[in-house]
Order: structure tokens, then sequence, then C-alpha cells
């Protein structure tokens, strides 16, 4: 749980810079006449930020489907130790066992790390392809 929460502050920041960039690109004529229009500030956010913000979000999800499986290397590895070998394994930390702490062939370490890179690719293109289905505008 921990884990997530820092990643989650961590990737906050950049996110966050990202968005208002781009509800800073919406034209604020629209706000204007649904203010004239009598829109309250819920129905703005609803009919013009949302879909203002919609195909910047749907590009920050495909990029963060292509980097799901990394779960956050760096975190884990900094908290890896004895106690939590059982239960903190992941993929890459699974790796880093296999070619430098055993003697284990490292031909394995990098099929292994292929087979990730492949699932990862398999999971973007799916998405890609769903959200070209939905009328967005795709990685690919």
């Amino acid at each position: 749980m921990l884990v997530f929460v820092t990643d989650i502050w961590k990737e906050a920041g950049w996110s966050s810079i990202i968005y208002l960039a781009v509800i800073s690109n919406i034209d604020p004529q629209l706000y204007e006449a649904a203010e004239i229009d009598g829109a309250s500030r819920f129905k703005k956010i609803i009919y013009i930020t949302l879909p203002g913000i919609k195909s910047m979000a749907v590009l920050l999800l495909l990029l963060s489907i292509g980097g799901v499986l990394s779960a956050g290397f760096d975190q884990i590895f900094n908290l890896y130790n004895p106690l939590v070998y059982d239960v903190a394994d992941i993929i890459d930390t699974y790796i880093y066992k296999i070619v430098f702490n055993t003697s284990i062939n490292q031909g394995v370490g990098v099929a292994v790390g292929l087979f990730k890179s492949v699932v990862s690719f398999i999971l973007l293109f799916t998405a890609d392809r769903v959200a070209k289905a939905l009328g967005e505008r795709g990685v690919f």
C-alpha cells in the first residue's frame, strides 16, 4: 500500500503540470459564453474542461499502460530486504536477482526481460486500438 501511495504522490506533480497546461490552452471565450448562458461551475467543468483535456488524459493513460509492468522498480528495490523477499518480488527485482545475485545463466534474465517487454507492447497496442476506436488519437 505504501508503494502505491508514494507512486501516486511521485506522479501527481508531473501530471498536474501537464493538465494545467492543457486547461490553459482551452479558449476562455467558451467559459465566458457558458457564464452568459447561466452555466454553473460544475456544468463548465463537465461540458468545457473535461472534453478539452480528454485527448491528453487518453495519451497519459496510454503512456502509463506502457510502463505498468515496471511497477516502480526504484521504490521497491530501495525497500527490498530479506524480510520482504517472499512478498515484494516483481518482475524487475526477479530479473535483478537472476542476473546479479545468482549463478543462473544470464540468458534467463534476458528472456524474462524480453517477455515483459512483449507483454507491455501488447497491452499498449491494445489500449491504443481501443482509444482509436473511441475516436481519440493514439500513440501509433
